[in-house]
C-alpha cells in the first residue's frame, strides 16, 4: 500500500475556530474514504499556533524551523485542505502571506479541497473569486466543490448543520474521482518546469 499524505491549512487567527473544525472534518471524511486503499497520514496545520512563526519574515529563508517545517508539509501533500475564515471578501491575510512562501511547482497537480467560513452567506463566493484561483496559480487540481459554513452552522465547536453535513458528503463524494486519479498518476514536479 502507498503512503498518502493529506494535509489541512487552517487560517484561522483564533483558536478554537470554525474553519480548523471544518477542515478537520473534510480531511476526516477524506481519510476515512481512501483508508481502505492506502496507508493515509493526516496534519493539520493551524496558523493560529504558527502565525507568529510567519508574520516577521520577508523571505523564506528568514522562516523559522517551525515555519519551515511547516511549509514542507504543505508542498508535499498528497491532498491539501485549505479553509479560511473570509475577511473583507477573501482569506485572511497570513494564509495568504503563508501561501507567498509555498514553492511555485510543490504543488502541481495536488488536488486542494477549498472551504471557508463566514457570518453570513454574502462571503461564499470568495471561495471562487480569492480562493480558486490562488491555486490555479500554482496549477492545483482545486477540486470541484467547494464547502462554505455560516457561524451559525456551528454549535459548541461542532458542525450542527445537517445541510452543512450534507455539503461535506456530497463535496468529498464528488472530488474522490479526481483525488483517486491524481493519486494513481503522481510524480514530483521539478521546480522551474
Amino acid at each position: 500500500m502507498v503512503t498518502v499524505s493529506l494535509v489541512a491549512v487552517s487560517g484561522s487567527l483564533q483558536s478554537p475556530s470554525r474553519s480548523s473544525v471544518l477542515a478537520r472534518d473534510i480531511l476526516t471524511a477524506y481519510a476515512d474514504a481512501l483508508g481502505d486503499e492506502h496507508l493515509v497520514t493526516t496534519d493539520v496545520i493551524e496558523l493560529s499556533e504558527l502565525g507568529r512563526e510567519f508574520s516577521g519574515a520577508l523571505r523564506r529563508d528568514e522562516l523559522s524551523v517551525r515555519a519551515e517545517e511547516a511549509l514542507r508539509r504543505i508542498e508535499s501533500a498528497s491532498l491539501l485542505v485549505v479553509a479560511s475564515p473570509v475577511y473583507r471578501a477573501s482569506f485572511t491575510g497570513l494564509f495568504k502571506h503563508v501561501f507567498d512562501f509555498v514553492d511555485q511547482y510543490a504543488l502541481v497537480d495536488t488536488p486542494v479541497q477549498l472551504a471557508a467560513t463566514g457570518g453570513s452567506d454574502r462571503h461564499a463566493l470568495a471561495l471562487e473569486h480569492q480562493f480558486r484561483p490562488l491555486f490555479a496559480f500554482f496549477q492545483s487540481l482545486t477540486l470541484p466543490l467547494a464547502v462554505y459554513a455560516r457561524d451559525t452552522d456551528f454549535t459548541d465547536g461542532r458542525i450542527a448543520s445537517a445541510a452543512l453535513r450534507d455539503r461535506l458528503e456530497l463535496t468529498v463524494r464528488r472530488g474522490l474521482p479526481s483525488v483517486r486519479a491524481a493519486l494513481a498518476t503522481s510524480s514530483p514536479v521539478a521546480a522551474g518546469v
